[in-house]
């Protein structure tokens, strides 16, 4: 059986603080820091008081609903750890560094300041390219609140496995067109909805990255949420993030989003390389007239935006009919390397080696 937070969240749902009758969850008694190992399971409950009279009531009634709703077979008792509110307001938090990844020589992080502007479609497809340019390339979906990479490489029904590496349980990522790929949504429903606080994200992006059997990668992408959140910062206090991919599209209110993102990579206390700007939708061909090009959204946008901030403009794509046809499908535009759109991939894929190879030469 997988575990994973929600499942210890659902279950701790059915368990009542006597002092206010609301549930566990609902009284915000669960710190965000489950942890989860093989069939282990360990987390803080915070109290308002170190008196508390019902520390050990709950603390048992937490562990039995575990065992209960969950399975017998958790490794519970005596894993949950107590916190008590007044202390933990006075602790000042210190900045962490990410550290890098064993076996990964390049993290990618793929944003975009607004959802709609197909960032996801952009990390797929670059992920594709790379690979089929013979790299080991890595795809995890961090897009918490809003998966689409299990459908965008029809693996929606795939279940991720533990497997056992160096005596310690790790995910292993599904394989599908030469890439490896995780995401939240192999673990829950798809029509279900995921209603977790910011801190709940933040501890299923770093499970998802640091308890997966990655192996050795080239380049290991991730597609995060779109605009500044959480994950974002969860994401560069967990690893080394080597640089960072904005998409956007031609229209200003994508590109004032946009700027905001490359803002926030360039923040002092941030200081991730920005590889590129990826100008998605760039302009219109029919497919029955490949020389024609038509300006939708604008024209030229990103190019202005890369000037005024100083970064590159690393690709720009087309809209074509077939790239919305591949992502329902499952099966990504560039693995037709002789379409207009594998094309474009292609150098984009190409054009992110060659800057990340500059930026690893600093």
């Amino acid at each position: 059986m997988t575990l994973y937070p929600k499942l210890i969240l659902d279950a701790l749902s059915n368990v009542r603080y006597p002092g206010t009758g609301k549930n566990l969850v609902e009284s915000g008694m669960v710190e965000d820091n489950i942890r989860i190992d093989g069939n282990k399971v360990s987390f803080s409950l915070v109290f308002e008081k170190d008196k508390d009279p019902f520390i050990k009531s709950v603390v048992k009634a937490a562990e039995t609903a575990i065992l209960t709703y969950i399975s017998e077979d958790v490794d519970i008792k005596g894993n949950i750890s107590v916190k008590y509110r007044k202390i933990l307001e006075t602790k000042v938090k210190s900045e962490q560094t990410g550290a890098p990844l064993q076996g990964v020589k390049n993290i990618i992080a793929v944003s975009s300041g607004k959802g709609g502007v197909g960032k996801s479609t952009i990390a797929s497809n670059l992920a594709v390219a790379l690979a089929a340019q013979g790299y080991k390339v890595g795809l995890l979906d961090a897009d918490i609140f809003g998966p689409s990479i299990p459908k965008m490489f029809h693996i929606e029904d795939a279940r991720p496995v533990m497997v056992s590496v160096g005596g310690k349980e790790l995910i292993e990522p599904i394989e599908q067109y030469g890439v490896k790929i995780l995401s939240i949504g192999f673990f829950v429903e798809s029509a279900q909805a995921i209603l977790w606080r910011g801190g709940m994200a933040s501890n299923a992006l770093k499970q998802l990255i640091e308890e997966a059997n990655w192996g050795e990668l080239d380049y290991f992408l991730i597609d995060l949420p779109p605009g500044t959140s959480d994950i974002h910062l969860t994401l560069i206090q967990t690893v080394m993030v080597t640089g960072a991919i904005v998409v956007t599209t031609p229209q200003q209110v994508a590109l004032a989003d946009a700027r905001k993102g490359i803002s926030m990579f360039q923040n002092e206390k941030v200081d991730v390389p920005i590889i590129g700007l990826v100008e998605n939708m760039s302009w219109f061909t029919p497919a029955e007239l490949p020389d024609n090009r038509y300006y939708i959204f604008g024209h030229d946008g990103a190019r202005q935006l890369a000037k005024q901030t100083g970064t590159r403009l690393i690709g720009q794509i087309p809209i074509v009919q077939s790239i919305c046809e591949a992502g329902d499908e499952g099966t990504p535009a560039a693995l037709r390397a002789d379409s207009l759109l594998g094309q474009a991939f292609s150098e984009l894929a190409t054009a992110v080696v060659e800057v990340l190879d500059e930026i690893n030469a600093e």
